[in-house]
């Protein structure tokens, strides 16, 4: 499927508007990325964290960390099969490629370790679907603006009496449009009553506040997918150098790249 006429994400979308370049070259040019460790400890917290509620947390807190522990390894002895100088890594602050690969695997089994504490403790309800379906990393596909919206969803939980959107983030970026789409379509999609959604803040230990959510329509996010998808069909994929181009994977094939601020 060409990208003209694939679904769309959000991260397609939030991509798109911070550098229409840089979604060229990576979903048009397919580009290598740059690895980063970063990439790497999100989605093996995100597996761990997966599998512990899918046990229905009865896994101990060490069986998550394996889990965590396994799935970085293996991404990124692969990472460095591909890309062996660590030094050619994109990292953060004053670690080096390598130090952060360090760095992350320590500190990516104590925040899976302490995930599991935090959610015996706290006891978040894992919302289920009218199929008995846990509500993780579940898939949606529903149209805004005319154009098909997909992604998956890490969490939903129960609150009172309203089905919430949670997302895991390892990192700093959040992202209001994202949990905004997924309440939409769990709207759209189940019928239910969807007030407002979370991020729970591996780097931190805790739950953000809420973002409500009904204070944006689905029309007006459809104004913003249905923008994108008319800008990639046009084949406009307009620059935007900045401060964003040293965390970018692809800055190394960016003839905008020396332009940054």
């Amino acid at each position: 499927m060409s990208i003209e006429t694939q679904p769309r994400s959000v991260s397609q979308t939030e991509q798109y508007e911070k550098c229409g370049w840089r979604f060229y070259l990576q979903r048009v040019e397919r580009v290598t990325p740059s690895p980063a460790a970063w990439s790497i400890h999100g989605r093996a917290f995100h597996s761990a964290a997966e599998a512990y509620e899918k046990s229905d947390r009865t896994m101990s807190a060490e069986e998550a960390v394996v889990i965590f522990s396994d799935e970085y390894e293996a991404e990124t002895n692969k990472a460095l099969d591909e890309e062996s100088n660590t030094d050619r890594w994109l990292s953060a602050g004053r670690y080096s490629g390598g130090e952060d690969i360090e760095r992350r695997y320590a500190l990516g089994q104590k925040q899976t370790a302490y995930y599991v504490e935090w959610a015996k403790e706290k006891g978040p309800v894992i919302w289920k679907t009218p199929d008995g379906v846990p509500a993780l990393e579940l898939y949606f596909m529903v149209e805004l603006g005319g154009v098909q919206v997909r992604g998956y969803i890490d969490q939903l939980v129960t609150v009172k009496d309203a089905v919430r959107p949670r997302d895991l983030k390892t990192g700093s970026m959040k992202s209001k449009f994202q949990l905004q789409t997924y309440g939409i379509a769990v709207r759209e999609l189940y019928g239910v009553e969807v007030n407002d959604a979370d991020w729970y803040l591996a780097k931190d230990g805790r739950l953000s506040r809420p973002v409500k959510l009904d204070q944006v329509s689905a029309d007006e996010l459809g104004e913003r997918y249905a923008a994108m998808d008319a800008g990639v069909k046009a084949g406009s994929f307009p620059a935007r150098p900045g401060y964003d181009c040293r965390f970018c994977d692809v800055a190394h094939a960016c003839s905008f790249f020396s332009a940054k601020s």
